[in-house]
C-alpha cells in the first residue's frame, strides 16, 4: 500500500476507533462506574471471582484463528479459510462451554466456597458461544480496516447493554446486573456483524486451511493464556486468601487504572495490528509507527494516572463513597504501574504483526515465570496493597524484557523509548507538582483538577506545538478530501 494511502487508512481508522472509544468504551466504562456506585464491593468481588475461572477457559475460545486471519496477506487467503475458521470456532466453542458448565462452574464454587458463583460462571460463559459467531466478521472488517462499521457495532451493543444493566441494578438485581452488562454486548452484536459484512458461512471445511490459520493461532493462543494467567492470578489469590469485599475494592482500583489503559490502547492496537502486518518487511516504517503509538498513548494516559495519584482519594470518596475508601492506596500504586508500562505499551501487537507469534509467546512465558511468584508473595504478605506493589515490580521487569526484543528486531533502545514519552512525562511531573501544592494549600478539589489538566496541556503544547499542528492539519486534510470525494 502506498505511504499516503496507508497514512489515510491509519488516520481514518484512528478517528473511527476514537469515536468507538468515546461512545462505546467510555460509555461502557461509565456504566461500570455507575454500577460500582449502586452496588457493593462484595457484589463486584463475586463477579471478579467468576471471571477468573471463565477467562482461563475463554482464552482458548478462538484458538487464535481471528488473529491469524488478520495477519495473513489477502493473496494467501481463500474463501475456504474463512469457512473453516467459522465452523472450527463454533464446534470448539460448544466443547468449551460444556467443559465450563459441568466442570469449571462447580470447581469455581467449591474453590471459593461460594455456591452462587456456579450459576454466575455458567451465565457469564454464554459469551463463549457468541464469540466464534462474530470471529470471522470481525476479522474481515479489521483486515479491510473498516473501523467505521466496527465502531458502529461496538457502540450500539455497548449502549443498549449498558442502559439495560443500569436498569437492572436500579430494580434490585444486584450482581446479575454486572453479569448482564458483561454478556449482553456479545449477544447484541451477532446480527449486527452479519448485516455489516453480508458474509454467510458455507458448509465446507478443509484440513489445509485449518493448518494455515491454526499454525499461527496456536502461538497466539499460548500468548493469550499466559497473559490471562498473569492478569488473573492476583484476582484468584485475593478472592481466596482475603475476601470477596477486598477483591471488589481491588477490582475498582484495577478498573480505573490498568483496565482503563487496556481499553484505550486496544483502540490503537486494533488499528495498528493490520498495518504492522502489511509493513512487516520494512523495519524503518515499523519503528517510526511504534514510537508514535508509544508517544500518543502516553500523552492520553499520563494525565489520567497523574490525577489518580495526586487526587485519587477525594475522587473515590466524592464519587463512590466511603464504602470504597480501601481502594485509594492500591489505586495510586496501580496508576504508577500504568505509567511504567506505557514505555513499551503495544509491543506484543507489534511482534505479532511482524509475524513472530512464537517470540511473543516466549516473551509472555518469561514474564509469567516472574509475575506469578511475586504476586503470590505480595498478596500473602500485604493483601491488595501487596498485589499492587508486586504489579509495579512486574511492570519494571516487563519493560526490560520487552526492550530486549524491541532492540533485537527493530533496534529500539531504552533511550529511544524515554525520548518518545519525554513530553508527557515532563508535563505530568510539572502538573503533579502544581496539583500537590494546591492540595496542601486547601484549594477546592475542582479548581485543583482544572489546574492539573491545564498545566499538563500547556507543557505538552509547548514541547510539541509543531508536531500537533501538523497532525491536526493532516486530519483536517483527510476529512476535507473525504467530503469532496465521498
Amino acid at each position: 500500500m502506498e505511504p499516503k494511502k496507508l497514512k489515510g487508512k491509519i488516520i481514518s481508522g484512528i478517528i473511527w476507533s476514537s469515536i468507538e472509544l468515546l461512545i462505546s468504551r467510555v460509555f461502557a466504562f461509565a456504566i461500570k462506574l455507575v454500577l460500582a456506585k449502586l452496588l457493593f464491593p462484595e457484589q463486584y468481588g463475586l463477579v471478579g471471582m467468576a471471571i477468573v475461572f471463565t477467562s482461563f477457559v475463554q482464552v482458548f475460545n478462538d484458538i487464535g484463528i481471528g488473529a491469524a486471519l488478520i495477519q495473513r496477506k489477502d493473496s494467501s487467503l481463500r474463501d475456504v479459510h474463512y469457512d473453516t475458521a467459522f465452523w472450527t470456532g463454533v464446534v470448539w466453542a460448544i466443547a468449551m462451554y460444556l467443559i465450563i458448565f459441568f466442570i469449571v462452574a462447580p470447581l469455581a464454587a467449591a474453590f471459593y466456597n461460594e455456591p452462587q458463583i456456579r450459576d454466575i460462571v455458567r451465565i457469564l460463559s454464554l459469551g463463549v458461544l457468541c464469540s466464534p459467531v462474530n470471529l470471522v466478521h470481525k476479522a474481515q472488517l479489521s483486515k479491510k480496516m473498516n473501523f467505521k462499521k466496527l465502531a458502529l457495532i461496538e457502540n450500539t451493543s455497548s449502549i443498549v447493554a449498558g442502559i439495560l444493566a443500569v436498569a437492572l441494578a436500579f430494580m434490585g438485581f444486584g450482581v446479575w446486573a454486572l453479569v448482564f452488562n458483561t454478556l449482553a454486548p456479545l449477544v447484541i452484536a451477532i446480527p449486527l456483524y452479519f448485516k455489516a459484512t453480508k458474509w454467510q458461512p458455507k458448509l465446507q471445511w478443509e484440513r489445509q486451511a485449518f493448518k494455515d490459520v491454526f499454525g499461527f493461532g496456536i502461538y497466539t493462543t499460548g500468548t493469550n493464556f499466559l497473559t490471562v494467567l498473569m492478569s488473573s492470578i492476583d484476582y484468584l489469590l485475593i478472592g481466596k486468601l482475603v475476601s470477596a469485599s477486598a477483591l471488589g475494592v481491588y477490582t475498582l482500583a484495577f478498573m480505573l487504572t490498568d483496565t482503563f489503559r487496556n481499553q484505550l490502547t486496544k483502540m490503537i492496537n486494533k488499528v495498528m495490528y493490520p498495518v504492522y502486518g502489511q509493513n512487516q518487511h520494512d523495519p524503518g516504517i515499523l519503528q517510526r509507527m511504534y514510537f508514535k503509538v508509544v508517544k500518543y498513548n502516553s500523552i492520553a494516559l499520563y494525565p489520567v494516572m497523574t490525577f489518580l495519584i495526586v487526587l485519587g482519594e477525594p475522587f473515590i470518596l466524592g464519587f463512590f463513597g466511603a464504602k470504597w475508601v480501601e481502594s485509594v492506596l492500591p489505586l495510586k500504586i496501580l496508576a504508577f504501574s500504568v505509567m511504567i508500562h506505557l514505555l513499551v505499551n503495544s509491543h506484543a501487537v507489534l511482534l505479532r504483526g511482524l509475524g513472530k507469534p512464537k517470540i511473543e509467546m516466549r516473551m509472555q512465558f518469561i514474564k509469567s515465570t516472574l509475575y506469578v511468584p511475586t504476586i503470590m508473595l505480595g498478596v500473602y504478605w500485604y493483601g491488595i496493597v501487596g498485589a499492587a506493589l508486586a504489579y509495579v515490580l512486574n511492570k519494571v521487569l516487563e519493560v526490560a524484557i520487552a526492550q530486549y526484543y524491541l532492540k533485537k528486531y527493530l533496534n529500539v533502545t531504552l533511550i529511544d523509548l524515554f525520548t518518545a514519552v519525554s513530553p508527557p512525562l515532563v508535563a505530568s511531573l510539572f502538573a503533579a507538582a502544581i496539583s500537590f501544592l494546591l492540595e496542601n494549600s486547601g484549594v477546592h478539589y475542582l479548581i485543583n483538577v482544572i489546574a492539573l489538566v491545564s498545566s499538563y496541556g500547556l507543557i505538552i503544547w509547548f514541547m510539541m506545538k509543531a508536531e500537533l499542528i501538523g497532525q491536526v492539519k493532516g486530519v483536517l486534510k483527510l476529512t476535507k478530501k473525504k467530503t469532496v470525494n465521498p
